[in-house]
């Protein structure tokens, strides 16, 4: 293995950018659209509802199906592999966010329009930091999914670690294999931690901000 990455480790860097590129640009992008439903459609149960379930429709169709629908539309690359991961990104980020929102003591938001607060107030000086946990519970379950889906995107070449992967299985060598799995593993867990360390910040931000 050491052989193989002395000989090939340019390429394995460029790799995992683009890997770490796709996930976290479908991630970002699925974050900020979930947001604009939420704060839009909060009211609005029925919508919010049918969203979800149209999302999971879309997350239920295999990634392979997905890509070749889009390849007409969008052609081959990394726009295409963004607009699928960010789908698939959508329906467990609006799962969560909208049950960690509904498990908030209504007591609570009633104490918040009681104080004179507004509808987008309460949404985000209460609503929003007491779902944080399920926020970024969500988050993270969307991060690893991505992030094994994203290998599959190197038929449509978009580059990313599933390149060494087929290439491990194209020319039946282990060792681009395991190079592609471990690379996928360590890359997830560096990108959990920077989400359990935004997490962390925001919680005693937001807790600094209410004891003041």
């Amino acid at each position: 293995m050491i052989d193989y990455w002395n000989a090939n480790w340019p390429t394995m860097v460029i790799d995992v950018q683009q890997h770490a590129l796709m996930v976290l640009a479908s991630l970002g992008i699925a974050l900020v659209i979930a947001t604009v439903i939420i704060v839009l459609l909060m009211q609005q149960k029925n919508w919010l509802n049918g969203l979800t379930y149209f999302f999971s429709l879309l997350y239920s169709v295999p990634s392979f199906a997905f890509f070749a629908l889009l390849l007409p539309i969008s052609g081959l690359g990394m726009r295409t592999a963004i607009i699928v991961l960010t789908t698939y990104c959508e329906y467990v980020l609006l799962r969560t966010f909208i049950t960690g929102i509904q498990e908030i003591d209504p007591t609570l938001i009633e104490v918040a329009k009681g104080m004179g607060m507004t509808k987008r107030q309460v949404f985000f000086k209460v609503q929003l930091p007491l779902a944080t946990p399920a926020i970024f519970s969500g988050l993270q379950v969307a991060l690893a999914s991505t992030m094994g889906i994203a290998t599959i995107a190197a038929t449509i070449n978009a580059g990313g670690l599933g390149q060494l992967l087929f290439e491990g299985l194209q020319s039946q060598q282990v060792v681009p294999i395991l190079w592609g799995t471990i690379l996928t593993v360590v890359l997830t867990l560096a990108c959990a931690g920077i989400l359990r360390l935004v997490e962390w910040l925001l919680v005693h931000r937001w807790q600094a901000v209410v004891n003041r």
